[in-house]
């Protein structure tokens, strides 16, 4: 009798190690953000402890009492379904953590601004305090006993104000995330072939399907809104899911019903790959990606993999391209220009589908010959301020160009506020986006 040696599996030995890595990362990333919370919260008593100091003792107890109850079923509830949800594939668990995490948001948020306020009213009467206190007095038996007066102004201002965060938020989860907007764009070109003149393209991106469970109903409305737009070609420039195949089930006839009249094309998304799910076996995130993979043909979408397509219409042609995700580190570096567009360097008209938009800045503007990029990627943050030409959000620290139209030279790009929605399970002042470009000649 023979016996052979059992040799380990290399492959998720280094996915393991990977996991173990990344779990450290992470807990001392939790270590950080737990203490700057707990910071808030011990801060806002403070000052919501000053704010009742001439309350009754029953109304102190009885708000005391209430501020902590929540806040410690938030950190529990929020801190634990974390832990939680990196160890199951369930999306109606991935859904309630979601949830939790936009209660925290519209708790935390208006903390935040309270504390700023009591803080500034914090250092205001502790350079007061000290002043007085470094002043010699002239009779120091008639300065005995004497307390320095205390405003809260600016907390009970705080106060007023943190109710602003609370409602946007809250309003945001509750309509803000369902209030699809068209927005329309007309562009010009001096290269468009003629035959595409008028050509009308419908752009969607980030559906984050997972997150819409249990609202089927919303998603055939924006369904319907960019089929009523009657558009030659429907672009999606990616994440199609949160992390998994498995959010797409009950959802692949709803989507299907995406019509245009030329066609439909699709790249993956940062998300598509499921990297932000702790796997321990290589082979099943190659297989949840290669489902992901198919869904897009199911959906009747031409997946641009560092691919092209082209278009010809009465002799004339103008290519597509698509590429895999690059974005600026943690984000994936996927994406091959060169590949995707070797077989169309000789079509006059080149339009590029690229999830990241930070891709074009660092890779096609000034340095190829596409003609119009489109992306998606950064959601607006979900949150911000857009009207009438004005338009600002957090994600413009991160990202120069977030949302919108941008232009150097002859080259364009398009940033789609994206469909869908992540983490915080809203939008406030960012509407989810479907967008409607016409090109023309000039």
């Amino acid at each position: 009798m023979t016996f052979k040696a059992c040799q380990p599996d290399i492959t998720d030995f280094k996915v393991n190690s990977v996991v173990l890595l990344i779990n450290k990362i992470y807990n001392m990333i939790f270590l950080i953000i737990f203490a700057i919370i707990l910071f808030i919260d011990i801060y806002t008593f403070k000052g919501i402890k000053l704010l009742l100091s001439n309350s009754s003792s029953r109304t102190k107890k009885i708000i005391y009492s209430i501020f902590w109850i929540v806040t410690g079923i938030m950190l529990l509830c929020v801190f634990g379904g974390y832990s939680f949800r990196s160890t199951t594939r369930n999306v109606a668990v991935f859904n309630w953590y979601y949830y939790l995490f936009g209660a925290f948001v519209v708790i935390y948020m208006p903390k935040i601004l309270f504390v700023i306020f009591h803080l500034i009213e914090d250092i205001i009467f502790g350079c007061v305090w000290t002043i007085k206190k470094l002043r010699k007095p002239k009779n120091v038996l008639l300065n005995r006993g004497k307390n320095i007066s205390r405003s809260t102004f600016l907390s009970k201002t705080g106060l007023i104000l943190a109710s602003v965060p609370f409602a946007s938020f809250a309003w945001g989860i509750a309509k803000g995330r369902f209030n699809f907007k068209i927005d329309r764009v007309k562009l010009a070109f001096p290269n468009l072939p003629e035959a595409f003149n008028g050509l009308r393209i419908v752009q969607i991106s980030d559906i984050h399907i997972g997150s819409f469970n249990g609202f089927k109903s919303r998603v055939a409305e924006a369904i319907d809104m960019i089929n009523s737009q009657n558009p030659d070609i429907i672009f999606f420039t990616g994440d199609l899911v949160n992390n998994f195949y498995d959010e797409l089930e009950g959802w692949l006839p709803i989507l299907a019903k995406m019509k245009a009249k030329t066609g439909k094309y699709s790249i993956l998304g940062n998300h598509d790959y499921g990297n932000y799910y702790h796997w321990t076996s290589e082979r099943d995130k190659a297989e949840n990606l290669q489902k992901i993979k198919d869904a897009q043909a199911k959906l009747g979408f031409q997946l641009l993999n560092n691919q092209s397509s082209i278009l010809e219409k009465d002799g004339q042609r103008l290519a597509i391209i698509g590429v895999e995700n690059w974005g600026h580190p943690p984000f994936p570096q996927y994406a091959d220009y060169e590949k995707a567009s070797k077989n169309v360097l000789d079509i006059p008209f080149k339009i590029l589908l690229s999830h990241d938009p930070n891709h074009w800045e660092a890779k096609i503007m000034g340095k190829t010959d596409v003609d119009l990029t489109l992306s998606g990627h950064t959601h607006g943050m979900q949150f911000g301020i857009h009207f009438d030409g004005f338009r600002w959000s957090p994600a413009q620290y991160k990202f120069p160009r977030w949302a919108g139209l941008y232009r150097e030279n002859k080259q364009f790009l398009y940033v789609n506020r994206g469909l869908g929605y992540i983490g915080y399970p809203g939008r406030v002042g960012m509407d989810p986006e479907i967008t409607v470009i016409e090109l023309t000649t000039m």
